[in-house]
């Protein structure tokens, strides 16, 4: 068959490179990211603690990214689905070569799907913020967007000279695309803060549900605590003040305020990172986990 760029159909029933039979946005992710997901562990860092970081990372991605696809065929304007469709395949992208570099650290049997598809909520180290449901409100999609990507955008810069490679490469790609998401997410909490007196309200609202789950972005794990000696990992604390500077900005210029929430409590000290999650979690696998459990293995 003539190769032709824009038949969707042959696009559809195309092999991979990889002699894959299946095809799906983001196929060629992880060579995009320059990542070589067999690369060996740093020396000094414990394999098992290398597996736990990327999982956290990867799953704080692969979670967010099912909320935000949620929006398809939902957002209020055509351009604002594909735009936050766009940024969930970028999350995905990065969650494929994070749990594709824990299943190799681990040195079990698991690739990025079994990661994704077969793990119960507990075993799953994502913050509470990612796992939220925004109930279509597009006014919280927004300002969970300006939370997340500001903290990941910092941690990411941060991870850009890490010690380990797939990292340091998901990094470098990851600060260009969310760059973008806190951009776009910025310029909508302008438009809504200082537009209508009711997109102002539904704004602030946001903003005040979301606050406690701050919090928690900036725990440090014992994990993490590990790594940062062996220069592998960004200690999440550091990040609190550029994420206080740039979300101090927008919120002022857009005439909301800065909400004063205390942060949700742990369960004697556990949270997302340990496996403790909000009942959020559970829904949101339910839905993405269920034609891989019904049909494991299956191929199209």
């Amino acid at each position: 068959m003539e190769e032709d760029a824009t038949n969707a159909y042959q696009s559809l029933s195309e092999t991979t490179g990889h002699d894959d039979p299946r095809w799906a946005f983001g196929t060629g992710i992880v060579e995009e990211a320059g990542a070589e997901v067999s690369a060996p562990v740093p020396d000094g860092v414990a394999a098992a603690d290398l597996a736990a970081y990327c999982l956290m990372l990867g799953d704080d991605a692969l979670i967010y990214s099912h909320r935000l696809s949620e929006w398809v065929s939902n957002a209020p304007e055509l351009e604002e689905e594909v735009a936050l469709a766009n940024t969930a395949l970028d999350l995905l992208g990065q969650a494929r070569v994070l749990l594709a570099r824990a299943g190799h650290v681990e040195g079990g049997n698991r690739d990025e799907d079994a990661l994704a598809y077969l793990r119960s909520d507990a075993q799953f180290r994502n913050v509470g913020l990612a796992e939220l449901s925004d109930d279509l409100d597009f006014a919280r999609a927004i300002g969970r967007l300006l939370i997340f990507s500001t903290w990941r955008l910092a941690l990411l810069h941060r991870l850009l000279g890490s010690a380990d490679p797939v990292i340091a490469a998901v990094a470098g790609k990851g600060v260009k695309e969310l760059t973008y998401h806190r951009d776009y997410a910025a310029r909508w909490t302008l438009r809504l803060g200082d537009g209508t007196d009711e997109s102002h309200r539904r704004m602030q609202d946001a903003l005040d549900a979301l606050w406690p789950y701050v919090g928690e972005l900036f725990r440090t794990s014992e994990q993490e605590r590990r790594l940062v000696e062996a220069g592998v990992a960004v200690d999440p604390a550091s990040t609190r003040e550029e994420f206080d500077a740039v979300l101090d900005e927008v919120i002022g210029k857009a005439t909301l305020t800065r909400p004063d929430k205390p942060a949700i409590g742990t369960i004697g000290g556990r949270s997302g990172r340990q496996g403790v999650h909000t009942e959020h979690l559970g829904h949101a696998l339910a839905e993405m986990q269920s034609l891989a459990r019904q049909h494991p293995g299956a191929t199209w």
